[in-house]
């Protein structure tokens, strides 16, 4: 003992000693700078600076954000309206069945507060130990490099409850004290069970579950008011980890989770010891049990209604998920639910099982999309959409774009001869070819386009010049790079490709008079409170053709489907218009012989009220067929079918060139038929006048001679 002291003593002696030799340094050297400048001064002044730097800063954050709202936003869900105004459905993440106070088990109320933060009644928003520990361990992290410096820990369930709600997820320095400010102005409003409703009711509890009511629900088939002890302790305790707690996947860790909490509420003199020591003996008790939730039914389009909110009018998709809005969009709920009941119909998918599909149908009019479909098979919240997203090559349905419209433009009309032989184009000697080789003499360039014949378009590009198709394609909307000015971009190959919103979008120019209207989804979204956000009332639209172009390109696309490459997908008692496309390619067979493939296939088909883009493929780009009848043509077939009838049943204001053609045969015939009728009307009609004539002369010959002989006595 006596040898510790001793240890102690010279310790103490050495740190005395150290202390005087510190402060004979400092007196020689930096003491007389300190005292003469004021150092000491200057740093309590920057820090009350600073001080009320943050102050401002926080108390004006804390102002100018509306926490009225809170408790609304956060029991409302995000609700999406059809174009009818007709709720569709809602937008269910980060956010579950909310209930209130009253209805929540003070079992799991309890295990909260004992675990998540004791003080709760009795701090304002803040708890100064809480931030004390918190400092003093990124002090520690910073000292010992074990941390990147993000400060964590000490947060009360205020500061929980408005950092899911208003801030990031990020841990810095700058979030935590807008978390702070904002905490206390939260409390200005609530009340302490407000708060604690609000908080359990917006909090993740792992399996894709938000708030205690869904979390009881999935994980004991009760509501949240019938939750015991150790039901509330395990769902108390998966707050810190909602996935590392996961009872269905970590069944251990959640029970020795669950134990700890029914310690802490031991600790925190909330059970007796007693208790907690009978219910750790228990097993987890947990099971996997069905949340029904069917407000996603239009899963493709409700991921593009947030994906446009997002990219074009810059919302955060927290806020979407979670603020409760309301947004008006322009789908049509019978078109896009037949659109979904038929890709699950295997008789319209010929490829076979593995195969891929887009589909998108905007109204013709003003761009709203009424229905799209991104893809086959299991559907993944924002995932891959083919319809939005996707870059394909999209053969001959660019050819109406760039070729031909362009082309009537500059004086060329439907009956216009254009050569069908084997040529080269360009300085690269560029030699397109027709699918299966085929070539004839000239043909009419409204046979041209319903066989989709390469060379006719090839050619036409080059009369009107490269230039002239490559800014018809960018003024539609195609995202042509300047590496596509080229003879190949003429008949679809693209160094990118499009995506079929984008080809419908091109395409409501020619079902539209020449007004291509901007594809969207939303037309209105307004906040909790009423507030509109956005408001697209009056879609842009862009003039690109005239009149007479489009009347003339709508006559000749009609042959498409009734006598040219679409005829299997021409739908049974209506007359559309439009365009297929494939990237057809030749190969040879073990036997020598030539078959032809495709990689895509397209069809695209309007009526003046609607547009239908459909595309069929595989993902990895492997062949398919490249007949229109063992792709996408049944699809087409049908849902052109399924969604005239729904719409107002405008008819085309031209007919189609074949039945202008006939009809103008009709009228020669029965203009000539009129011609001799009336050469032979006029032939009767002199011949019975000279026979009256004659009548009239002999009778007056006849009066005279009469005369002649009385007077002369004969």
């Amino acid at each position: 003992m006596n040898n510790f002291l001793k240890w102690i003593k010279k310790i103490h002696i050495w740190f005395q000693e150290r202390r005087r030799h510190l402060k004979q340094s400092w007196n020689r050297t930096l003491g007389p700078i300190w005292h003469r400048f004021q150092i000491t001064r200057w740093i309590i002044v920057v820090l009350l600076g600073l001080f009320f730097v943050i102050s401002v800063t926080g108390t004006f954050e804390a102002k100018t954000t509306d926490v009225s709202n809170l408790k609304t936003r956060l029991k409302s869900t995000t609700e999406i309206y059809d174009a009818s105004g007709n709720k569709a459905g809602s937008l269910a993440g980060g956010k579950g069945t909310y209930v209130s106070y009253k209805n929540i088990s003070p079992n799991i109320t309890t295990a909260v507060l004992s675990t998540e933060d004791r003080n709760f009644y009795h701090e304002y928003g803040f708890s100064i130990v809480g931030l004390t520990r918190a400092a003093l361990k990124i002090i520690w992290h910073k000292i010992t490099f074990t941390s990147t410096g993000a400060l964590s820990g000490g947060s009360t369930i205020t500061q929980q409850l408005v950092k899911n709600a208003f801030l990031t997820q990020n841990q810095n320095l700058t979030r935590k004290i807008r978390e702070l400010f904002l905490s206390v102005q939260v409390e200005n409003v609530y009340s302490k069970n407000d708060i604690l409703t609000m908080y359990l009711n917006n909090a993740y509890f792992g399996e894709g579950v938000w708030g205690v009511q869904d979390a009881s629900q999935k994980y004991f088939g009760i509501n949240a008011s019938q939750l015991n002890a150790q039901q509330g302790a395990m769902l108390a305790g998966m707050l810190q980890s909602p996935n590392g707690y996961d009872p269905l996947e970590h069944p251990d860790a959640a029970k020795n989770r669950r134990d700890q909490v029914l310690q802490n509420m031991v600790n925190n003199k909330k059970m007796e010891q007693t208790l907690a020591s009978n219910l750790m003996q228990t097993a987890i008790g947990a099971d996997d049990y069905q949340v029904t939730s069917t407000n996603y039914e239009y899963p493709y389009y409700f991921d593009s209604v947030i994906d446009e909110a997002i990219n074009k009018y810059h919302l955060k998709e927290q806020d979407i998920m979670q603020n409760g809005y309301k947004i008006y969009t322009n789908m049509n709920q019978d078109d896009q639910t037949n659109l979904q009941n038929d890709y699950l119909n295997s008789y319209l998918n010929p490829i076979g099982e593995g195969s891929q599909a887009a589909t998108v149908i905007l109204n013709a009019q003003n761009g709203g999309v009424r229905a799209v479909i991104g893809g086959r098979g299991e559907h993944q919240f924002r995932g891959f959409n083919r319809a939005t997203q996707m870059k394909r090559q999209p053969g001959s349905t660019i050819k109406p774009i760039v070729d031909y419209a362009p082309a009537l433009s500059r004086g060329y009309s439907y009956d216009s001869m254009l050569p069908n032989r084997e040529m080269t184009f360009g300085t690269n000697k560029y030699a397109p070819h027709n699918a299966s080789d085929i070539t004839t003499e000239d043909v009419p360039m409204y046979q041209a386009l319903e066989k989709s014949y390469n060379i006719p378009a090839v050619w036409l590009s080059e009369k009107i010049g490269i230039d002239a198709s490559y800014n018809a394609g960018i003024k539609a909307g195609l995202p042509l790079t300047k590496s596509d000015k080229n003879y190949a971009m003429t008949i679809g190959g693209l160094s990118k490709g499009v995506s079929p919103l984008q080809l419908a979008q091109a395409y409501t120019s020619f079902a539209n008079g020449g007004n291509m209207s901007d594809a969207h989804f939303i037309t209105k979204i307004e906040d909790a409170s009423g507030r509109v956000l956005v408001d697209t009332v009056k879609p842009k639209q862009t003039r690109l053709w005239s009149s007479k172009v489009t009347n003339e390109m709508t006559s000749m696309l009609m042959g498409v489907y009734t006598n040219g490459t679409g005829a299997s997908a021409d739908p049974s008692g209506y007359q559309v218009a439009g365009k297929t496309g494939t990237t057809e390619f030749s190969s040879k067979t073990d036997s020598g012989n030539t078959t032809n493939e495709a990689t895509d296939s397209w069809a695209v088909a309007y009526t003046p009220d609607i547009v239908n883009v459909t595309w069929t493929g595989n993902d990895d780009g492997s062949v398919i067929p490249s007949s229109l009848s063992q792709t996408t043509g049944p699809l087409m077939k049908r849902s052109l079918e399924q969604v005239i009838p729904n719409t107002a049943q405008t008819a085309f204001k031209v007919k189609s060139i074949r039945t202008q053609i006939a009809n103008n045969s009709l009228n020669f015939d029965d203009t000539n038929s009129q011609i001799s009728d009336n050469i032979n009307g006029i032939t009767d009609n002199i011949a019975s006048g000279l026979k009256d004539t004659g009548e009239t002369i002999k009778k007056g010959a006849e009066t005279v001679w009469n005369g002649l002989r009385n007077n002369l006595g004969f």
